[in-house]
């Protein structure tokens, strides 16, 4: 009997399948292409079922199947047919909903697959072991430009910045009249009204406790820098991260100096290495002390269908493949509770938050 599940659901099985079949994975460019000159063999890939850990080793011509009280053998070649008839399916589908394809469910059945998302509380996908089966297992989460992606950081309130609204003092009635402004996620227009009526907003604080010690890890003032992001993705209508750090560079808003900036690469370096640490785990509301979490790189599905391998032991790779295929994204004003003018200890803030996706393209 078919069954449905999302694009995003598919596609994690599918980077699963294509490991298994190929028996590697080619690392990936900053510009998300295939390094052919760098692809790893694939030992084994380790997967979490609800009825405990399955093992898939790839052997010459079969992935043996090792688990509690498992033991079995399935040729190579039926990974990779199924595989093909998963993207099929996911290419042919005309929403987020796809059909399982013809043959897929009695296979599921048969490598004793039964959850399409794998079971894990270490927020990774599945585990592999390169070069040999004993080789130090590298957690990887998987993301895929076939469906919808899980945002990189979706922290939700707690991922919400503080500008404070200073120049002229606005009267209650004329709070009021800018946060009836314009739809509820409509902010840019409240942002335009505030200074219009002559008020401006001068950035203040990461309004979570956590998140603003998180953020100084990497820097002190990496709070600051990523509010000024944000302020522009909505005011200039940019949301690529490669583009909006070149515009932080000349607004400067660290006061820097400019052999910093230019000969150091100060700005460009502070983004990276605040996109590894999200990649690898770090999330607002969590205390986050720069220990490496069980995420150790990531699978990355093209359009092409083509899996690309990002892992930290090729760190300045992967900080230059988020660099360069991250944008800033808006999230829902109700949910994350933004883009209003609030009182707080007699004075305005207007909140504005941060969230991080993967390009579509």
């Amino acid at each position: 009997m078919a069954f449905e599940a999302t694009k995003r659901e598919w596609s994690e099985l599918y980077a699963f399948f294509r490991l298994l079949a190929d028996g590697k994975v080619c690392s990936g460019t900053p510009d998300a292409k295939k390094d052919e000159a760098r692809c790893l063999p694939v030992a084994m890939v380790q997967r979490e079922e609800h009825d405990g850990t399955r093992r898939y080793i790839v052997e010459k011509d079969c992935i043996h199947i090792s688990g509690e009280k498992i033991d079995r053998r399935i040729p190579r070649e039926d990974f990779d047919t199924v595989a093909g008839l998963i993207l099929e399916g996911i290419r042919n589908a005309q929403g987020d909903e796809v059909t399982s394809p013809d043959g897929v469910e009695g296979f599921l059945d048969e490598a004793l697959i039964y959850d399409l998302e794998a079971k894990t509380d270490d927020r990774t996908d599945f585990s592999v072991a390169f070069y040999s089966v004993d080789a130090p297992l590298t957690g990887f989460v998987v993301r895929s430009r076939l469906g919808t992606m899980f945002p990189l950081l979706d922290g939700g309130r707690a991922a919400n910045f503080k500008f404070e609204q200073t120049g002229v003092r606005f009267p209650s009635p004329a709070v009021n009249k800018i946060n009836a402004a314009g739809e509820e996620d409509n902010v840019i227009e409240r942002m335009l009204m505030i200074e219009r009526l002559g008020g401006a907003l001068k950035y203040s604080d990461v309004a979570d406790k956590i998140f603003r010690s998180n953020l100084s890890m990497i820097d002190l003032h990496m709070g600051r820098l990523l509010g000024e992001m944000t302020r522009l993705m909505w005011l200039d209508g940019i949301t690529k991260v490669s583009e909006l750090t070149e515009e932080v560079k000349k607004l400067n808003p660290l006061k820097i100096k400019d052999e910093l900036i230019s000969k150091h690469g100060f700005y460009d370096y502070k983004v990276r290495e605040f996109l590894l640490a999200v990649a690898m785990g770090m999330r607002p509301a969590k205390l986050y002390n720069g220990v490496e979490s069980a995420i150790g790189g990531m699978l990355f599905v093209t359009g092409a269908g083509e899996v690309l391998c990002y892992q930290r032991a090729f760190r300045q790779t992967f900080a230059d493949f988020l660099f360069y295929n991250t944008r800033l994204e808006k999230g829902s004003t109700a949910k994350d509770k933004y883009g209003f003018l609030e009182r707080e200890n007699g004075a305005y803030y207007f909140k504005l938050n941060l969230k991080v996706g993967l390009l579509k393209r």
